[in-house]
């Protein structure tokens, strides 16, 4: 009963910790890759499975589920970003048992946004050389079963960004907690407050700017700054159940209700069948709440879905291979990824 007190009282102050949806403040938040799902399991679920998250996706979704890993896992995985921008968003991790029910996990995310042509005042029409802008995250997470029914977890994180001669770099965390009950532990509650972490900006020679004197025939450098940004910080909730139809077949139902700090907030819904521990198949479904403005504004909206295979690879171990597809709105032609976990 203390333990179920304890996870109420945390679940009251992440609530109180976090702003609800802020439509006013959208897109002055800075590290957007922050709010990037690389996962092909979870992204089929349209991020509802807060609550019954797992394994290594669970350094995204809600570190909590990172304690369920009983075996070495490693994964990779890589997204199409927006099918048509030639973004890509790659990412690898691994996670091992630490004794007494902890678990630790590693996570490196690394967004490619390709070649950018330099354009000049004096050269508008580019001709100037190229330059390749890039983000990386990298993480360390810690999860924890506590009793029966409670899992817990930390992730923190070092974001960095760089374009031509300007980086910024930056430190924030996740932390989460899962709640399992039912008579085969067939419901799940859950929440996760993910990116919070001070203020940052960018610095470099990039900030410094060359312009002539006005009383003189020479120049002479200057150097600008600029405003320190903000992270997205997001404080998600969600629940699931699971039906288990009979041995080999069973059916699992998600919701979730995610909080932006810099945005509208979002619900989102999702249900996935699984035969035996072979192979799922799952659909969500992701929407914004446009009550503000009554407009349909986010290109991260919409119908989402995957699937998964799970074949053995001897000597007690196996694989899980995932695909999923997230339609986006607008001109973009939605976000593809694929993914593949070890457990060795």
């Amino acid at each position: 009963m203390n333990m179920k007190r304890t996870f109420i009282t945390l679940s009251i102050l992440a609530a109180m910790a976090t702003q609800g949806g802020n439509p006013v403040r959208s897109g002055s938040a800075g590290a957007p890759e922050l709010l990037i799902n690389p996962w092909a399991l979870t992204a089929g679920w349209a991020e509802a499975n807060t609550a019954n998250v797992m394994g290594l996706e669970s350094l995204y979704g809600n570190v909590a589920g990172l304690a369920y890993v009983d075996k070495f896992q490693f994964g990779l995985a890589n997204t199409q970003w927006l099918v048509g921008t030639g973004i890509q968003f790659n990412t690898a991790a691994f996670a091992s048992p630490t004794g007494n029910g902890g678990v630790l996990g590693v996570h490196i995310s690394n967004m490619n946004y390709g070649e950018i042509e330099v354009t000049t005042t004096e050269l508008p029409d580019g001709g100037a050389g190229y330059f390749k802008p890039t983000s990386s995250i990298i993480g360390i997470g810690y999860a924890k079963q506590f009793t029966n029914s409670i899992y817990g977890g930390i992730n923190i994180k070092m974001y960095n960004s760089s374009m031509s001669n300007l980086t910024a770099t930056g430190m924030c965390f996740d932390a989460g907690i899962e709640y399992v009950t039912g008579e085969d532990d067939d419901f799940r509650f859950g929440i996760t407050l993910r990116n919070i972490g001070p203020s940052f900006g960018y610095s470099g020679d990039g900030m410094s700017i060359i312009l002539p004197v006005p009383t003189g025939s020479h120049s002479s450098s200057f150097q600008s700054s600029t405003e320190d940004f903000e992270l997205p910080t997001q404080l998600s909730i969600g629940i699931s159940k699971r039906f288990d139809l009979s041995r080999d077949h069973r059916i699992e139902v998600a919701g979730n209700f995610i909080s932006n700090s810099f945005k509208k907030d979002q619900f989102t819904a999702a249900f996935e069948y699984g035969f035996k521990s072979l192979f799922a198949v799952r659909m969500g479904y992701a929407a914004f709440d446009n009550r503000f403005d009554g407009m349909a504004t986010e290109a991260m909206a919409g119908p989402s879905a995957g699937f998964s295979i799970n074949p053995e690879t001897g000597n007690g171990g196996s694989m899980n291979l995932s695909y999923a597809y997230r339609m986006t709105n607008g001109a973009f032609g939605g976000i593809h990824t694929l993914g593949a976990t070890f457990i060795l």
